[in-house]
């Protein structure tokens, strides 16, 4: 019985410490100088390249050929994944990162709104409730800056970070076959291949990476963006999906409390 409860509560953990470490990305971002949409890159593709290396040495194998309804799946998810990020990045600069995090954040809405429906879960009054009191704080954080305008881009941006989030996490979980370690690498290299494309027509490959960003980029490739993918990913399956959407919130709580220690 003990064992089964530590099985159990495993994935909670993963899943809680991915949302905070994700809750740092802020912190460790404001200390490289580079775009949005360059930092998007470079974090995909030091998270992707390690992934692959832990899925090499553990001396597991990429089967394309099987599960290839769970391939799709993956695929839709890592795109979702990489634009959601570029949509997001995008929004902070067009608004600023008060609007674009309160849009974004509409995204486990979504999917609690369309759980019962994709994954027969029941709506409670207490997940409800709970959802509510979420919505108010954030409009009560950010309604003065709200009530001052905002760029119409940006919103649009904010709204499509949102919707791409909820697609994310839906796909993700449609994912029975492929799991685990698996899972997180090939959707963090399809998210890289996905911001590659874009950076590409943006403006090529041609990025200047000053010596004092280097340690920041490699803590948020290395620690936010692949260990905190693989934490993410490989517990998100486990969980129900409204749960991932309510625990969702402690990202952006977390990146709050974190900034205010820190910063």
């Amino acid at each position: 019985m003990p064992e089964n409860s530590n099985l159990m509560r495993r994935p909670y953990i993963k899943y809680i410490v991915s949302l905070f470490l994700f809750g740092t990305n802020g912190i460790v971002a404001s200390f490289i100088s580079l775009s949005s949409y360059e930092i998007v890159f470079l974090r995909t593709l030091i998270g992707s390249l390690l992934l692959i290396a832990i899925f090499k040495l553990s001396g597991k194998k990429f089967n394309l050929r099987e599960n290839k309804q769970d391939l799709v799946y993956i695929v839709i998810s890592g795109i979702a994944m990489g634009t959601s990020w570029l949509f997001l990045y995008e929004a902070y600069s067009q608004m600023g990162v008060g609007i674009a995090t309160l849009l974004y954040y509409f995204g486990p809405i979504i999917v609690m709104i369309l759980s019962p429906l994709l994954f027969k879960e029941r709506l409670t009054w207490k997940k409800l409730l709970g959802f509510a009191i979420v919505l108010l704080g954030e409009f009560l954080v950010n309604g003065k800056i709200l009530s001052n305008g905002a760029s119409r881009l940006g919103l649009l941006f904010g709204a499509l970070s949102a919707v791409t989030y909820a697609v994310l996490v839906i796909t993700n979980k449609k994912s029975k076959k492929i799991t685990g370690l698996k899972n997180a690498t090939l959707q963090l290299v399809i998210a890289f291949l996905t911001v590659a494309v874009f950076v590409f027509f943006k403006q090529g490959f041609a990025i200047e990476i000053g010596s004092g960003n280097w340690l920041p980029l490699l803590i948020l490739g290395l620690v936010n963006t692949g260990a905190g993918c693989y934490l993410f990913f490989s517990s998100i399956g486990h969980l129900p999906v409204q749960t991932v959407a309510i625990l969702g919130y402690l990202d952006p709580l977390s990146a709050v409390v974190f900034s205010v220690l820190v910063l």
